[in-house]
């Protein structure tokens, strides 16, 4: 017999549901609930992470019996060694910060940037592979705004942001004294003075999440005629990325490109040195020692996120398994916490939802019969992804030791790069997922037309197999209802069925759609 699954003990009876709907059944939550120290924000969300989190120490510090079982166990062994990485200090990362002191030419910054990319370096653009947006079977290369190291370009420019920037450059300076740099203050006001400049040419948040607006597909000709002071085909030899890439690659924001050359074309050798090495060490710092760690916590996680507490060490050492083997250990989470009858039931409720969504387009008075045929196509061709993959990752090239923590990051960086560059020339595999199975999240992916959902997230209060139809509706349907609707969005609604960048829809139809969202976007 199925419970209700309705917890009641949250709700503030002084609230009247037709004044106030949301405090009535979250009034006294409201009131009482205390946020973790160690955490920004909490909620259904937050509680159901602190659970899956639980559940995958338990399965990390039980691991035994196979070849992924070890290399878990190894990563998870150098990073709870918290002597041995203190003892270490910045150690790991010498021979790197000596890379740099040796460059004297921008030649010599474009080869060292390739081949520190290549072990984990945040460059000063991204690359990552993935399906071309107007061709989804076929895997591309991107290019991408990158360089600074504050969320977004209004960080730099914007007067609410003064104070952050003024402690964003205390704490490069303290990094670089941490780390045995010499003139860290001065070398600090480069980095600031570098990265002010290449965020005047990063793209706004609103205008980078324009599909329309970021593809623009160039051919190894033109990529070079954007950045002519880039030396392209040593940046991939030295990287080892295979000269095909670029043959056919997807440029976000050219502008960007462009402004990113005329900074290079009159190249500051020592504030370019000085941005590296900060880079070096800010990606660097969550695995070196204690002191580096938690100065590194007192920007990125108090001063810009609000956290007042670095997580335990044991959490932090579950996240960096969850980056590194997550469907290792999700093989094992599904086994013991998700049920095959939960799946089923899943699978029910998406298709009801997908029905719903179908009536609901058929009874739109203002959407035009052809409009509302391919609309209904597209919603025809969802895919939904429930619990976990049916093809799990292979990890037997990932190497691990349990006694070299910064070594164990670089290895897990390689396998993951060498996974991606192993797409290049081959057919988008449509049953890849990205998100581990123990991840309490879900996402819309419009290239694949799909919408995926952990099995993590698919357990109370959200989804509970034994939980009334009404309950579950109400709380993992909200959630299904919610991923559905990105493909509908005013994003979402630019890719057709098969997940293609190809507008499906008439001039006058589209022009209402847009009407209709601004009502949403006043409120």
């Amino acid at each position: 017999m199925k419970k209700a699954g309705l917890d009641l003990s949250h709700q503030d009876s002084t609230v009247r549901p037709q004044d106030d709907l949301y405090r009535h059944f979250n009034g006294g939550w409201l009131k009482t609930a205390v946020i973790p120290a160690d955490r920004a924000t909490d909620g259904a969300f937050i509680t159901l992470r602190i659970q899956s989190e639980a559940r995958v120490r338990e399965i990390i510090e039980s691991a035994s019996g196979s070849d992924e079982a070890t290399k878990i166990s190894n990563i998870y062994a150098s990073f709870m060694a918290a002597a041995a990485v203190n003892a270490k200090g910045c150690s790991p990362i010498s021979g790197e910060l000596a890379e740099v002191d040796s460059i004297t030419s921008l030649k010599d910054f474009t080869s060292t940037l390739s081949k520190l990319e290549a072990r984990g370096l945040s460059g000063i653009f991204g690359t990552f592979i993935y399906a071309d947006m107007k061709d989804a079977s076929t895997n591309i290369m991107y290019l991408q705004q990158g360089g600074i190291s504050l969320p977004d370009e209004a960080y730099y420019r914007e007067e609410k942001y003064a104070e952050i920037r003024t402690a964003y450059v205390a704490h490069v300076a303290k990094m670089f004294e941490l780390a045995g740099v010499a003139n860290g203050q001065e070398l600090a006001a480069k980095v600031m003075a570098l990265e002010t400049s290449l965020a005047s040419h990063h793209w706004d948040q609103v205008k980078d999440r324009d599909a329309t607006l970021t593809y623009n597909k160039m051919t190894r000709a033109e990529v070079k005629a954007l950045m002519t002071s880039f030396d392209w085909e040593l940046y991939l030899a030295d990287g080892e990325i295979p000269a095909i890439v670029l043959d056919s690659v997807i440029v976000q924001q050219p502008s960007y490109f462009e402004g990113l050359n005329s900074i290079l074309a009159s190249f500051d050798l020592e504030a370019w040195k000085a941005w590296m090495k900060w880079h070096i060490i800010s990606g660097a710092a969550p695995y070196l020692s204690d002191e580096l760690v938690t100065e590194n916590f007192a920007f990125f996680g108090k001063t810009l996120s609000g956290t007042p507490e670095l997580r335990e060490r044991w959490k932090r050492a579950v996240s960096m398994i969850e980056g590194s083997l997550g469907e290792a250990v999700g093989k094992v989470y599904v086994q013991k916490h998700f049920p095959a009858e939960a799946k089923a039931r899943m699978e029910a409720l998406v298709a009801n939802l997908i029905e719903a969504y179908r009536i609901s387009i058929n009874e739109l008075a203002w959407m035009s019969p052809d409009t509302k045929v391919k609309a209904l196509e597209k919603l025809g061709k969802f895919r939904p992804k429930i619990g976990y993959p049916d093809k799990w990752r292979d990890y037997s090239a990932l190497q691990t030791t349990p006694d070299d923590l910064y070594g164990n990051v670089g290895r897990v960086i390689k396998f993951q790069r060498d996974h991606e560059l192993s797409k290049i020339g081959k057919p988008v595999d449509r049953d890849e997922w990205h998100m581990a199975p123990q991840t309490v999240n879900a996402y819309y992916n419009p290239v694949m037309n799909e919408i995926v959902f952990p099995a993590a997230i698919l357990q109370p209060p959200f989804f509970g197999l034994d939980h009334d139809d009404a309950v579950n509706y109400g709380g993992i349907g909200a959630v299904i209802g919610h991923e559905i609707g990105h493909g509908f969005d005013d994003q979402g609604s630019k890719y057709d069925g098969d997940g293609a960048l190809n507008n499906w829809w008439t001039d006058a139809d589209r022009a209402a759609f847009e009407e209709r969202t601004k009502a949403l976007i006043a409120q």
